[in-house]
């Protein structure tokens, strides 16, 4: 089981970086948003109970895996490994899955890194980090079943709380709104070949609810032959997103298919929590890149 959760986690981590990654291609920031001292930081308890405990005690801005918040985890049981995650993340209010889960044995403690890829903080305009949330999640590594142990939001503000600030992205004139109301906004922000993931649209999506919100699309085609993407999202209330839509090479190759005319799909949005709630957004997509 421990080496099953090892591979399942270590894939975890590369599309986690693959994905930060598919924002960064959208544009180089400035160099003065490049982090290149780190601020006096008091360390912060993100979780502390009787089971365990995470306390973040320094930032590196500079590190080679990217700003990276530097933590002691603590398992208090005398019994069980614990399994220390982060069920979700977001810098600026932008959500990004940072490089990160650590197994700790009974009764020891453990010097971490979590770290956030540099592109996904100086793409599109993010900046420097002011307002850094983690959602921990901390559980039984041999009993899936059982509830965690820990399950805890926390804020981190570099540079003080007052400073604090949330990303709000300028529109540009080739975006491609696909919905914009009062629950969520959907844009197509352009088109690339991306070297990994293949034919890519990258997207941009705004969380304006109280709810966890789930994007999807179903039944996608390129050029009138049907051919899902790798793609469904989830993003937290009132966050937002870089995200894509990626359809491989082999793909395209199997449809005889050597230039994207057009991608038809329907997008759907949904409560992430409650399945049997009408769709947010559910229509019918055609795009002409």
């Amino acid at each position: 089981m421990k080496r099953i959760l090892t591979l399942a986690l270590g894939v975890m981590l590369v599309l986690s970086i693959a994905g930060c990654g598919q924002a960064a291609a959208q544009g180089e920031a400035p160099a003065s948003q490049t982090q290149t001292e780190a601020p006096a930081f008091l360390p912060v308890t993100a979780v502390s109970n009787d089971a365990c405990s995470v306390v973040i005690q320094a930032l590196d801005p500079s590190s080679m895996w990217g700003y990276t918040l530097k933590a002691q985890l603590e398992n208090k049981s005398a019994d069980k490994s614990y399994m220390f995650s982060v069920e979700s993340a977001s810098v600026n209010g932008v959500m990004c899955d940072p490089l990160f889960a650590s197994e700790v044995s009974a009764g020891m403690k453990s010097n971490v890194d979590i770290s956030f890829p540099l592109s996904t903080l100086q793409s599109n305009g993010v900046g420097d980090p002011t307002d850094i949330e983690l959602t921990f999640r901390i559980y039984d590594n041999d009993d899936w079943q059982a509830d965690p142990v820990a399950y805890q939001t926390v804020h981190v503000y570099p540079q003080g709380e007052a400073a604090a600030a949330s990303f709000v992205r300028q529109s540009q004139s080739t975006d491609n709104v696909l919905v914009d109301n009062d629950a969520v906004t959907v844009i197509v922000t352009g088109y690339r070949d991306d070297p990994i993931w293949g034919y890519t649209a990258d997207l941009y999506l705004v969380n304006k609810t109280d709810k966890t919100v789930m994007f999807s699309v179903d039944d996608a085609a390129v050029n009138g032959y049907m051919a899902d993407p790798f793609f469904a999202t989830v993003v937290n209330a009132g966050k937002c997103s870089f995200k894509a839509l990626s359809w491989s090479d082999t793909t395209l190759e199997e449809n005889g298919i050597s230039a994207v005319e057009n991608i038809s799909f329907t997008l759907r949005a949904h409560d992430n929590d409650d399945w049997m709630a009408d769709d947010i957004v559910n229509q019918q997509v055609t795009l002409t890149p």
